[in-house]
Formats: C-alpha cells, structure tokens, sequence
C-alpha cells in the first residue's frame, strides 16, 4: 500500500483587506509603470525634461570649451560651493510640468467616462493613487542623475575648488518629486484640469507677493522648494551658512506628507497610512524649524573676519619677487594668477619689473550670498586684489589692477590715474595677452573699442578717454616687441605723474593726438 503526502499549501502574507500583499504591490508597481511612460508621452513633460537636459550638456561643453578661442571662461574654474546650487536652476520649471500632467493622468479616467470601470476592480482607489504617485519617481531620479553629471563634470575640471554640499544637489530631484506628487493630490482634492493651470500660476505670483509682504524674512524665503542666493563671488565653503540639511528634510517630509494626504483622501485610512502622514508630518515641522533662523551670531563673525582681515587666514607663496597669497581653498589658483601677473611684469621697464609685489585675494562676505559688495582699493604699495571668481573677464580686469600698482604705486592711487599714464596701464595690462583687442573689449565697460569708456578692475575702475583707447589701439597694432621696446626705452617719463596723453603719443610715435591741454587725458574736468 502506498501512501502519497500532499503538498503543503502555499503560505501567503495578506493585508488588511485579506488580499495576498504580494500580488497587490506587484500590481502597483506594473500601474506605475504603465504611468511612468505616458507621463513620459506627454508633450510637455518630454520638452521640458529634454530641454533641460540639452541645456545641461551646452553649458558642461561651453564650460571646457572656453568663451572664445585662446580665452578661458569662468565656467572652467567653478567653485564647487556654489556649482551644487547652480544645478538647481530649471527645477521649478521641470516640477511645473510634472505637475500639471501627474494631475491630468489621475483624472483621465473622469475625462474618458471610465471611473465606473475602474471601481469594480480589485485594485482599490489609494493603492491606484500610490501608483501615480510612484509613476513620477524616474523623472526624478533622471533629474538626480542630471545633476549629478552637471557637478562631477564641474568638480573634473583642473580649476574647480571648495567644496559641494550633497543636501544642496539634493533640490532638484527632491522638487522635481514634490511637484509631480502634488500634482497627484490636487487630482484627488479638485477633480479638474483647470485647477492645476491656477496652482501653477499662483506657485509663481504668491511667493514673491509673500516675500515682500515679509520684508524679505528669511523663514517666509525658505518655504519655497528653490532658495536661490546669487550675486556675491563665492565664498569659503565654511562660510556659505544656508540650511541645505534642512531644507532637504522639508523638502522630503512634505512630499511624503502630501503623498499621505493623497492616500487618505482616496480611501486610504489604514493605521500605517495614517502613521506615515503624522510622520511625514513630522519630518516637514522639523526641516521647517532647522532652515527658520537667519545666520548664526558665529557665523557672522567669521564672515565679517575673512572680509575685513584676509590676511589671517590666508597661506602666502613666493614665486620670484611676488608673493601669491590665497584663502585655504584657493591655494591651486596660484599658477593662474602667477602667469598672469607674469605678463604684465614682462612689459614694464625700470624697477617696476622686478619690485616686490604682493597679489592678495579678498573676498566680501559681509552681506550674505545675495550681496555682491565691492572691494575697497587698498593703499598698501606694491599690493594687488584679486577675487575668488577666475577666468573670463576676471582675468583682464586683474591684469588692469595689477599694471595700475606698478604704474602708480598702490590700488587707492591707481584708481586716481587719468592722464596718459592710462596709456602706460593698458598696454602693460593687455598688451601680452593672446588676444589684447578682445581682452580690451571685455575690459571696457560698454564693451566697445571706441572712444571713452570705463575700464573695469578688481576693486573699481579707471577712466579711459577716447584719444587713449587710440594710443593704445595702434600699440596693439604693432608688432609686440616693437611696441614693448618703445614703452621701456620711455618708461620714466610714461611713469610720470602729469604726463599727459599728447605727450605719451609722441613719444610712441603714435599720429593724430589732439595737443590741447588736457584734450587727450579722462581726468573729470
């Protein structure tokens, strides 16, 4: 006689609704993805997502491409405190869009008369709005990957310094993921298209109305997803001082809360959906309470320390008889300002080609990120600023500072030329530059190469006359020798207080130059 076992039967975890738990998150999860690529069809999701990513490839190739040919862009020397910020730029915009097709895919099935088919499935209506809410989880996580090719490819670069912050490269994806999960409540609350056009044009407006109904008020400006600071150069990583930790706890806990309210509002009001709500809750309360309070006392003091006294923190390297001194996370710029400063020493005649100088880096930290301050000339001799930002129009606007402390001694008296000295500048700023004409260009304030103008530097400025910009125009003209060779068998008397640019003309052989008193100088009359 034989004797047969039966199989045991299959065990299975069931929920709430005695269904197996297995199948049913299956289920979801293949809803989702059947979602995730109509959302992906939309036409306004598939522009604005290619769009941003077109422009993120531009801008890492124009980055290691230069600005133009022989002229490095500031791109290619990022401070990677503030390039972990700027990949939060289009982040709304992409979230505006996820939005408004998250809530027209929830109620499709109320456009197309199917709601009544939809409700004699098993699936209930929260796991089905679980469901849309998970359909936008990779466009954030292709937002994620954006950015995190964007700041790699900034922190590859040989120029890049400081130091990025991972809650700050965080945002994008993190609103990205808000947006699309809000949309999916708004859907559950209004069950209309038109609505999310509302929400998306208040989401806008009400912000700024806000912010200037608080006067500005740091806690009211952290309740947006993206909090952008710009305007100052960059500052040391230790003195950036924004919440980004909190910020991107608020920024989690809120999505995970609007998506509990999505879930109770669609029927979903079991103990563990309720418990994550008051969680989530909980976590947007705390990131809130975090990012509220505006700078520390000790924060403001250290920024007010590496404003007024650089020098305290500074580390200092000799090259030649000029000495380089850089904050802590500059140290590497010291090469580039070295074959700068170089070239504008290699044209000068007299002393003024082996004097000591110092090239000290300044950076005004006072006024928070959104305060671009302006550096004071100082009136040490034989002292030159230059700034945190490198490359681009930074590097002829430091060549000119540097040349006008050779000319006239120090920053506050090199700010005050306006005779035919400004000749004498110019050419020593400019003139052993790949490309002296451009870098004239990207000097001059108005960008023109006529007539008068004002020439930028790192702490100002100086006046430039029309009838200098010809002097120096033709001593561009010539052959660099040439022209180097008659500026230092002159240097004395180019060097001189009072020369005026009649005078400088001839003695460079430079034609048509008024004679009148005073005629060819930018001194204010």
């Amino acid at each position: 006689m034989t004797t047969t076992t039966a199989p045991p039967e299959p065990t299975s975890v069931t929920g709430a609704d005695g269904a197996p738990r297995g199948p049913r998150v299956r289920a979801v999860l293949a809803l989702a993805r059947v979602e995730s690529r109509e959302l992906a069809r939309q036409a306004v999701v598939l522009l604005f997502f290619a769009v941003y990513a077109a422009a993120t490839a531009w801008r890492m190739y124009s980055g290691h491409a230069g600005w133009h040919a022989g002229h490095e862009g500031m791109a290619d020397h990022p401070a990677l405190q503030d390039a972990d910020r700027a990949t939060q730029s289009g982040a709304l915009l992409l979230g505006a869009a996820l939005f408004v097709c998250a809530d027209r895919a929830v109620l499709r099935s109320r456009r197309r008369g199917t709601e009544e088919q939809l409700g004699v499935l098993v699936m209930e209506p929260w796991r089905r709005t679980l469901a849309h809410a998970l359909s936008v989880v990779p466009f954030a996580l292709f937002t994620a990957l954006v950015v995190a090719v964007r700041f790699t490819s900034d922190a590859l670069r040989a120029g890049a310094v400081g130091h990025g912050s991972a809650a700050e490269l965080a945002v994008a994806p993190l609103t990205v993921l808000l947006c699309g999960v809000a949309g999916v409540l708004l859907a559950r609350l209004v069950p209309s298209w038109f609505a999310a056009l509302l929400v998306v044009v208040a989401g806008f407006m009400v912000p700024a109305f806000l912010g200037v109904a608080a006067g500005g008020a740091h806690w009211v400006r952290w309740l947006a997803p993206v909090v952008t600071e710009t305007g100052s150069d960059p500052v040391p990583s230790g003195l950036v001082g924004r919440p980004a930790a909190w910020h991107a706890l608020y920024l989690a806990g809120l999505t995970a809360f609007l998506l509990g309210a999505a879930l109770l509002r669609s029927g979903g009001r079991s103990v563990r959906v309720k418990a994550f709500a008051v969680l989530a809750l909980a976590a947007t309360a705390a990131g809130i309470a975090g990012q509220s309070p505006g700078p520390s006392a000790a924060l403001q003091t250290a920024r007010a320390r590496v404003s007024e006294h650089p020098e305290a923190v500074e580390s200092c390297a000799a090259r030649g008889t000029t000495t380089y001194c850089a904050l802590p996370e500059w140290t590497g710029r010291t090469d580039a300002w070295a074959k700068t400063a170089d070239r504008v020493r290699s044209l000068a005649g007299g002393i003024a080609a082996t004097r000591p100088l110092t090239v000290r880096q300044r950076v005004e930290a006072r006024y928070g990120l959104d305060g671009g301050g302006a550096y004071d000339p100082l009136t040490a001799p034989g002292t030159a600023t230059v700034g945190t930002r490198w490359g681009g129009n930074r590097v002829p606007e430091f060549s000119v500072g540097l040349a006008s402390v050779l000319v006239a001694g120090d920053e506050r008296a090199g700010a005050e030329v306006c005779d035919g000295r400004v000749v004498t500048v110019m050419w020593l700023a400019l003139g052993a530059a790949p490309d002296p004409v451009t870098a004239l260009r990207d000097v001059r304030l108005d960008e023109n190469l006529e007539g008068g103008s004002y020439v930028l530097t790192p702490t100002g400025g100086l006046r430039m006359s029309a009838e200098q910009t010809k002097v120096v125009r033709a001593l561009f003209d010539r052959p660099r020798q040439e022209a180097a060779s008659a500026v230092k068998s002159h240097w004395a008397e180019l060097t001189a207080p009072g020369t005026s640019t009649a005078r400088v003309a001839d003695l460079l052989d430079v034609p048509g130059v008024s004679h009148a008193k005073g005629a060819g100088d930018a001194c204010e009359k």
